[in-house]
Protein backbone atom coordinates (compact mmCIF):
# COMPACT_ATOMS: atom_id res chain seq x y z
CA UNK A 1 0.00 0.00 0.00
CA UNK A 2 1.84 3.05 -1.43
CA UNK A 3 5.00 1.77 -1.30
CA UNK A 4 5.49 2.67 -4.89
CA UNK A 5 4.56 5.91 -4.35
CA UNK A 6 6.57 6.61 -1.58
CA UNK A 7 9.26 5.51 -3.73
CA UNK A 8 9.17 7.77 -6.72
CA UNK A 9 9.22 10.28 -4.33
CA UNK A 10 12.72 9.50 -2.62
CA UNK A 11 13.92 9.03 -6.40
CA UNK A 12 12.48 11.17 -8.38
CA UNK A 13 14.20 10.77 -12.10
CA UNK A 14 16.75 7.58 -10.42
CA UNK A 15 19.15 7.59 -8.00
CA UNK A 16 22.13 9.54 -10.25
CA UNK A 17 24.64 8.75 -7.87
CA UNK A 18 24.10 4.61 -7.71
CA UNK A 19 23.75 4.45 -11.21
CA UNK A 20 26.90 6.30 -11.95
CA UNK A 21 29.23 4.11 -9.90
CA UNK A 22 27.62 0.75 -10.35
CA UNK A 23 26.43 -1.39 -13.31
CA UNK A 24 25.98 -4.91 -12.17
CA UNK A 25 27.53 -5.00 -9.03
CA UNK A 26 25.84 -7.37 -6.61
CA UNK A 27 25.83 -7.08 -2.27
CA UNK A 28 24.51 -8.00 0.71
CA UNK A 29 23.45 -5.69 3.81
CA UNK A 30 22.10 -6.05 6.91
CA UNK A 31 19.68 -3.66 9.18
CA UNK A 32 20.06 -2.99 12.76
CA UNK A 33 18.14 -1.97 15.55
CA UNK A 34 20.10 1.06 17.30
CA UNK A 35 18.23 1.74 20.27
CA UNK A 36 16.11 -0.68 22.11
CA UNK A 37 11.99 -0.79 20.88
CA UNK A 38 9.59 -2.71 19.85
CA UNK A 39 10.21 -3.89 16.06
CA UNK A 40 7.59 -2.44 13.65
CA UNK A 41 7.54 -2.43 9.99
CA UNK A 42 9.65 -5.40 8.69
CA UNK A 43 6.73 -6.23 6.65
CA UNK A 44 6.37 -3.72 4.81
CA UNK A 45 10.45 -3.15 4.00
CA UNK A 46 10.22 -6.49 2.83
CA UNK A 47 7.43 -5.81 0.54
CA UNK A 48 9.78 -2.83 -0.51
CA UNK A 49 12.79 -4.98 -1.28
CA UNK A 50 10.79 -7.56 -3.04
CA UNK A 51 9.94 -4.87 -5.59
CA UNK A 52 13.11 -5.30 -7.07
CA UNK A 53 13.10 -8.80 -6.45
CA UNK A 54 15.51 -9.09 -4.06
CA UNK A 55 16.11 -11.60 -1.67
CA UNK A 56 15.55 -11.10 2.34
CA UNK A 57 16.11 -13.08 5.24
CA UNK A 58 14.35 -12.13 8.32
CA UNK A 59 15.80 -12.28 11.60
CA UNK A 60 13.53 -10.75 13.80
CA UNK A 61 9.50 -10.53 12.78
CA UNK A 62 7.12 -7.34 13.92
CA UNK A 63 6.15 -6.97 17.30
CA UNK A 64 9.35 -8.50 19.00
CA UNK A 65 11.07 -6.50 21.85
CA UNK A 66 14.95 -6.49 20.37
CA UNK A 67 18.04 -4.53 22.20
CA UNK A 68 20.00 -2.42 20.60
CA UNK A 69 22.85 -3.77 18.32
CA UNK A 70 19.92 -6.75 17.04
CA UNK A 71 20.18 -7.86 13.54
CA UNK A 72 16.29 -7.46 12.15
CA UNK A 73 16.85 -9.03 8.44
CA UNK A 74 19.43 -8.87 5.65
CA UNK A 75 18.70 -8.23 2.01
CA UNK A 76 20.80 -9.14 -0.85
CA UNK A 77 20.82 -8.39 -4.54
CA UNK A 78 21.54 -5.87 -6.98
CA UNK A 79 23.79 -3.04 -5.01
CA UNK A 80 21.86 -0.81 -7.06
CA UNK A 81 18.32 -1.88 -6.07
CA UNK A 82 19.64 -2.07 -2.27
CA UNK A 83 20.84 1.61 -2.41
CA UNK A 84 17.39 3.04 -4.02
CA UNK A 85 15.43 1.40 -1.29
CA UNK A 86 17.36 2.35 1.53
CA UNK A 87 16.22 5.38 2.65
CA UNK A 88 12.60 4.20 2.68
CA UNK A 89 13.19 1.38 3.93
CA UNK A 90 14.97 2.86 7.32
CA UNK A 91 12.31 5.66 7.64
CA UNK A 92 9.12 2.83 7.56
CA UNK A 93 10.79 0.77 10.03
CA UNK A 94 12.14 3.68 12.25
CA UNK A 95 9.28 5.44 12.34
CA UNK A 96 6.74 2.61 12.75
CA UNK A 97 8.91 1.00 15.48
CA UNK A 98 8.80 4.29 17.56
CA UNK A 99 5.20 4.34 17.67
CA UNK A 100 4.99 0.44 18.59
CA UNK A 101 7.50 0.52 21.47
CA UNK A 102 5.52 4.12 22.58
CA UNK A 103 2.10 2.22 22.43
CA UNK A 104 3.71 -0.80 24.41
CA UNK A 105 5.19 1.46 26.90
CA UNK A 106 1.46 3.01 28.09
CA UNK A 107 -0.20 -0.07 27.35
CA UNK A 108 1.82 -1.72 30.09
CA UNK A 109 1.98 1.01 32.86
CA UNK A 110 -1.87 1.91 32.56
CA UNK A 111 -2.14 -1.90 32.54
CA UNK A 112 -0.68 -2.39 35.73
CA UNK A 113 -3.37 0.52 37.43
CA UNK A 114 -5.98 -0.80 35.19
CA UNK A 115 -5.65 -4.70 33.79
CA UNK A 116 -8.79 -3.90 30.81
CA UNK A 117 -8.03 -0.93 29.47
CA UNK A 118 -7.35 -0.30 25.77
CA UNK A 119 -4.44 2.52 24.75
CA UNK A 120 -6.02 3.57 20.92
CA UNK A 121 -5.17 5.67 18.58
CA UNK A 122 -6.38 8.30 16.73
CA UNK A 123 -7.01 9.65 13.26
CA UNK A 124 -4.26 12.45 14.21
CA UNK A 125 -1.83 10.52 11.18
CA UNK A 126 0.71 11.77 8.47
CA UNK A 127 -1.63 11.60 5.52
CA UNK A 128 -0.63 9.06 3.13
CA UNK A 129 0.67 7.17 6.30
CA UNK A 130 -1.94 6.10 8.35
CA UNK A 131 -2.57 2.37 7.73
CA UNK A 132 1.27 2.27 8.44
CA UNK A 133 0.79 4.55 12.00
CA UNK A 134 -2.32 2.18 12.90
CA UNK A 135 -0.87 -0.97 12.54
CA UNK A 136 2.24 -0.08 14.22
CA UNK A 137 -0.47 1.04 17.11
CA UNK A 138 -1.34 -2.64 17.28
CA UNK A 139 2.05 -4.05 16.89
CA UNK A 140 2.12 -2.17 20.37
CA UNK A 141 -0.90 -3.62 21.78
CA UNK A 142 -2.98 -1.36 21.50
CA UNK A 143 -6.56 -0.49 19.24
CA UNK A 144 -6.26 1.28 16.14
CA UNK A 145 -9.76 2.79 16.53
CA UNK A 146 -11.16 4.47 13.53
CA UNK A 147 -9.32 3.97 10.03
CA UNK A 148 -11.63 5.98 8.12
CA UNK A 149 -14.52 8.10 9.27
CA UNK A 150 -17.12 5.46 7.95
CA UNK A 151 -16.21 2.94 10.61
CA UNK A 152 -18.55 4.46 12.75
CA UNK A 153 -20.71 7.41 14.02
CA UNK A 154 -19.28 9.66 16.05
CA UNK A 155 -21.20 13.07 17.55
CA UNK A 156 -18.62 15.85 18.31
CA UNK A 157 -18.51 19.17 18.98
CA UNK A 158 -19.12 20.90 15.83
CA UNK A 159 -22.00 17.78 14.88
CA UNK A 160 -24.27 19.72 17.84
CA UNK A 161 -22.70 23.47 16.59
CA UNK A 162 -24.98 22.39 13.76
CA UNK A 163 -27.60 20.23 14.21
CA UNK A 164 -28.71 22.27 17.66
CA UNK A 165 -29.42 19.44 20.27
CA UNK A 166 -27.81 16.03 21.31
CA UNK A 167 -31.33 14.93 21.11
CA UNK A 168 -31.71 15.84 17.71
CA UNK A 169 -28.64 14.32 16.26
CA UNK A 170 -29.46 10.85 18.28
CA UNK A 171 -32.86 10.51 17.00
CA UNK A 172 -31.04 10.96 13.69
CA UNK A 173 -28.21 8.73 13.63
CA UNK A 174 -30.38 6.08 15.18
CA UNK A 175 -32.58 5.89 11.83
CA UNK A 176 -29.90 4.70 9.87
CA UNK A 177 -27.13 3.76 12.47
CA UNK A 178 -27.37 -0.19 11.46
CA UNK A 179 -24.28 -2.25 12.81
CA UNK A 180 -22.39 0.61 13.90
CA UNK A 181 -21.54 1.93 17.47
CA UNK A 182 -22.84 5.12 18.59
CA UNK A 183 -19.94 7.36 19.80
CA UNK A 184 -20.31 10.93 21.67
CA UNK A 185 -18.29 13.42 22.87
CA UNK A 186 -18.87 15.26 25.73
CA UNK A 187 -16.88 18.05 27.71
CA UNK A 188 -19.53 18.78 30.41
CA UNK A 189 -21.41 15.99 33.19
CA UNK A 190 -24.66 17.21 32.24
CA UNK A 191 -24.12 16.15 28.40
CA UNK A 192 -22.56 13.22 29.22
CA UNK A 193 -25.46 12.18 31.57
CA UNK A 194 -27.45 12.96 28.65
CA UNK A 195 -25.80 10.78 26.07
CA UNK A 196 -25.99 8.13 28.17
CA UNK A 197 -29.75 8.35 28.91
CA UNK A 198 -29.94 8.84 25.12
CA UNK A 199 -28.68 5.65 24.76
CA UNK A 200 -25.19 6.31 22.87
CA UNK A 201 -23.11 2.80 23.16
CA UNK A 202 -19.48 4.85 23.77
CA UNK A 203 -19.11 7.96 25.25
CA UNK A 204 -15.83 9.81 25.07
CA UNK A 205 -14.63 12.39 28.44
CA UNK A 206 -13.02 15.02 26.27
CA UNK A 207 -10.82 17.57 27.59
CA UNK A 208 -11.40 17.11 31.68
CA UNK A 209 -9.36 17.12 34.56
CA UNK A 210 -8.66 13.89 36.45
CA UNK A 211 -10.96 14.76 38.75
CA UNK A 212 -13.99 15.71 36.92
CA UNK A 213 -13.58 11.86 34.99
CA UNK A 214 -13.52 10.17 38.05
CA UNK A 215 -16.74 12.02 39.18
CA UNK A 216 -19.31 11.17 36.04
CA UNK A 217 -17.47 7.94 35.42
CA UNK A 218 -18.44 6.87 38.44
CA UNK A 219 -22.06 8.60 37.17
CA UNK A 220 -22.20 7.19 34.33
CA UNK A 221 -21.61 3.19 35.03
CA UNK A 222 -24.08 3.34 38.00
CA UNK A 223 -26.84 4.61 35.27
CA UNK A 224 -25.44 2.42 32.46
CA UNK A 225 -23.29 -0.32 33.35
CA UNK A 226 -22.57 -1.00 29.76
CA UNK A 227 -21.79 2.17 28.72
CA UNK A 228 -18.11 2.09 27.54
CA UNK A 229 -16.26 5.30 28.39
CA UNK A 230 -13.17 6.69 26.51
CA UNK A 231 -11.02 9.22 28.04
CA UNK A 232 -9.33 11.63 24.89
CA UNK A 233 -8.47 15.40 24.61
CA UNK A 234 -4.87 16.61 26.02
CA UNK A 235 -3.15 13.02 27.32
CA UNK A 236 -0.13 12.51 27.13
CA UNK A 237 2.49 10.08 28.36
CA UNK A 238 3.04 12.25 31.60
CA UNK A 239 -0.65 12.54 32.92
CA UNK A 240 -2.25 9.05 31.58
CA UNK A 241 -1.79 7.40 34.44
CA UNK A 242 -3.74 10.03 36.03
CA UNK A 243 -6.93 8.55 33.92
CA UNK A 244 -6.14 4.90 33.87
CA UNK A 245 -8.34 3.83 36.60
CA UNK A 246 -11.64 5.45 35.48
CA UNK A 247 -11.38 4.40 31.60
CA UNK A 248 -12.38 1.72 29.55
CA UNK A 249 -10.14 3.06 26.28
CA UNK A 250 -7.96 6.44 26.25
CA UNK A 251 -7.19 7.49 22.71
CA UNK A 252 -4.57 9.36 22.66
CA UNK A 253 -3.29 11.13 19.20
CA UNK A 254 0.32 11.75 20.75
CA UNK A 255 0.91 8.09 19.80
CA UNK A 256 1.12 8.89 16.11
CA UNK A 257 1.53 12.47 15.54
CA UNK A 258 4.55 12.71 18.69
CA UNK A 259 6.05 9.20 19.02
CA UNK A 260 9.74 9.37 18.63
CA UNK A 261 11.05 7.27 16.01
CA UNK A 262 13.50 4.61 17.02
CA UNK A 263 17.03 4.87 15.40
CA UNK A 264 18.05 1.94 12.29
CA UNK A 265 20.66 1.29 9.83
CA UNK A 266 21.77 -0.08 7.12
CA UNK A 267 25.07 -1.39 6.38
CA UNK A 268 26.72 -3.11 3.47
CA UNK A 269 28.47 -6.24 4.76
Amino acid sequence: MYLEQYLQEDLGFGDITSETLFSEERATAKITAKSDCIVAGVEEIVKLFELFCLEVQVKVKDGASVSSGTEILTVSGEARAILKCERLALNIIMRMSGIASATHNLVTRCRKINPNIKIAATRKTTPGFRYYEKRAVVLGGGEPHRFQLSDAIMIKDNHLKIIGSLRKAMKKVNKVKFNKKIEVEVTSRNLAIEAAKLGADIIMLDNMSPELVKKVSSELKTLRPDVILEISGGITPDNIEDYAPYADVISLGWLTHSAPAKDFSLGVV
